[in-house]
């Protein structure tokens, strides 16, 4: 079964003979600047960058935990894939701001905005951010990829999942770290088509395999098409349900995603990622303009709108075919002979699709893009990684620093930082799935750098000490409940005594305590702020919204045409057409 053959060999060298060309004949030019290496000389076109957004957003968590997801709770995580609004956010609210500033990172942005104080800070909380999810999670799951299609690979005793996740590192890691940006956008605007294909087919075959659409709905059922869990009595899913211990009365929720989370804390996380995350903006800071930027990040905004049907959709297709026995394998890796679904193998559907439904060829394309998603998500999250430390931390250090030296050492704080996230991977492995993982790690570090950059952009009194104190509060909590989530991940049979307040903690349900957080955030800083003195507005003219001058309005009406309206129109028009249909 996991046993590629011949002619999905030739197809996958070929894939990486293409990617390899083309950052080879990017590597040879000369990046002698930082503009150069990091913002690819601010020189990407529009629709090179909105390839390249989703291209470094579509991996390791979509391959593997999405249709993992898809599999253990439907179209529930369809939520997040339809948040290309938040693109749109990010086009027509964040871009102008962010092209006026001439930035390099989003802490630099907070630098302008409030204080140094604060770009230190949210550098720091980025870059924890960047090794507990996206690189961690990446290497996992180039991991559980190659253990599924390869599962007999062994070298120097390293089984197949460790084999897998090492060549993913050094393969991405040799492009990236040689290529900088440019490197990274140009693969990634070639390896987004081949995985969209790639992943279309899966979509395909295994529909084919089942019956049609259906089937599918018969067999997984209604629930599993609704994106809105509800909330219902304790034991079904979307409980909220009060719990009696030592005479006393604890409130908890379960982890089925129930539709007050979904309606309220996802879009916090989704407007932190797509307009605030430097792994995503720093694309649109490689534009030459505010034209090029904001279309770049519409065309991203269309292409997010097909991970519900060529992921989540997978998963959702593996698991009627293992329901149904249609596909024994399957059925032995989803249920493993019995009645309930292992949630725990669940992560396997995507490239167990790929293994058992695919003919020979069509397999080693999907391969192809299986990979190349895997190493666009990566090769993000290196770069991103990279100019972080490099501009926020080493070159406030040493402000006389050579630009070669700028492109040196970033390239050595790739290679750190991959090891790093190499030690977390034992905790990913503890956890009940790769996308729950991910979801709520970013749920509890989003918040406050959400509510810093939104509020600060819309309330121009806030200030830096509210801004430190916002960040400071919240990055405290976020990093609370990771602390109380960790031991019961990692450490096999651990619990807190039922009833406790860390139980408690424990098993308040991920959205939740992010809407905790946020409101705490919220407070401290509209508090904080007014209790101190005001910013000097001359000082933030053009950062926010009450210090936006008429030039400034002129500039950004420009930047725009009738065809930029109507296709973020279009991108809203289908959004709302995916809710009704998966509302029942």
């Amino acid at each position: 079964m996991g046993v590629l053959k011949p002619v999905d060999w030739l197809i996958v060298l070929g894939y990486f003979a293409i990617v390899l060309g083309i950052a080879w004949k990017i590597m040879r030019e000369k990046q002698r600047t930082s503009t150069d290496y990091f913002l690819a000389g601010r020189n990407l076109g529009w629709l090179i960058i909105g390839a390249s957004i989703f291209a470094s957003n579509i991996g390791a968590e979509h391959l593997v935990g999405l249709a993992g997801s898809g599999a253990t709770d439907g179209v529930a995580m369809a939520h997040y894939e339809l948040h290309a609004w938040c693109l749109l956010v990010l086009a027509w609210v964040m871009v102008p701001f962010y092209m006026r500033s001439k930035v390099f990172t989003m802490p630099e942005f907070l630098e302008k905005r409030f204080s140094p104080t604060a770009r230190t800070v949210l550098s720091l909380i980025s870059l924890v951010a960047y090794v507990l999810t996206k690189m961690a999670v990446g290497i996992f799951a180039g991991g559980i990829v190659f253990s599924v299609l390869l599962p007999d690979l062994n070298w120097f005793g390293l089984d197949s999942f460790w084999v897998g996740s090492i060549l993913v590192i050094l393969i991405t890691g040799l492009y990236t770290v040689l290529g900088g940006l440019k490197a990274v956008a140009y693969t990634e605007a070639i390896q987004t088509f081949i995985f969209i294909i790639g992943s279309a087919l899966v979509t395909y075959f295994g529909l084919k395999a089942l019956g049609g659409w259906g089937e599918l709905r018969r067999i997984a059922g209604s629930e599993m098409f609704n994106l809105w869990k509800p909330l219902v009595p304790h034991g079904i899913q979307g409980t909220w349900a009060p719990v009696q211990e030592a005479g006393r009365m604890a409130w908890y929720f379960n982890d089925n995603y129930p539709w007050i989370g979904m309606l309220f804390c996802a879009p916090i996380v989704g407007l932190w990622y797509w307009c605030t995350d430097q792994y995503i903006v720093q694309r649109v800071l490689g534009a030459p303009n505010t034209r090029q930027a904001r279309r770049g990040a519409i065309s991203a905004a269309f292409l997010k709108l097909l991970p519900v049907f060529i992921f989540i959709i997978p998963g959702m297709i593996a698991f009627a075919l293992a329901k149904s026995g249609l596909n024994q394998p399957l059925s032995q890796e989803l249920f493993q002979g019995g009645t309930e679904l292992v949630r725990a193998n669940a992560q396997k559907a995507f490239p167990m699709l790929v293994a058992t439904v695919l003919p020979v060829g069509v397999r080693g394309l999907v391969v192809a893009g299986l990979l190349a998603a895997l190493m666009s998500s990566l090769a993000g999250a290196f770069n991103a990684a990279s100019t972080l430390f490099t501009m926020d931390f080493y070159q406030r250090l040493r402000p006389n620093v050579t630009q070669e030296k700028l492109v040196w050492v970033g390239r050595v704080a790739t290679g750190v930082m991959v090891l790093i996230g190499l030690l977390w991977i034992p905790v990913i492995r503890g956890g009940k799935g790769l996308y729950d993982y991910l979801q709520g790690v970013q749920s509890y570090l989003a918040p406050p750098i959400f509510v810093v950059f939104f509020f600060g952009i819309f309330m121009k009194r806030l200030n830096a000490k509210g801004c430190l104190a916002a960040l400071g509060t919240g990055f405290a909590l976020g990093l609370f409940r990771l602390a109380v989530d960790t031991p019961v991940k990692l450490i096999p049979g651990f619990s807190y005594p039922q009833g406790s307040f860390l139980w408690i903690v424990n098993h308040i349900f991920f959205q939740y305590f992010s809407l905790i957080i946020f409101l705490v955030s919220v407070v401290v800083m509209i508090v904080v702020s007014y209790a101190t003195e005001a910013p000097s507005y001359d000082k933030i003219s053009g950062l926010t919204y009450g210090t936006v001058t008429a030039d400034h309005r002129k500039e950004n009406r420009a930047s725009w045409t009738k065809a930029d309206v109507i296709s973020s129109i279009i991108v809203l028009a289908l959004i709302a057409a995916a809710y009704i249909y998966f509302t029942g």
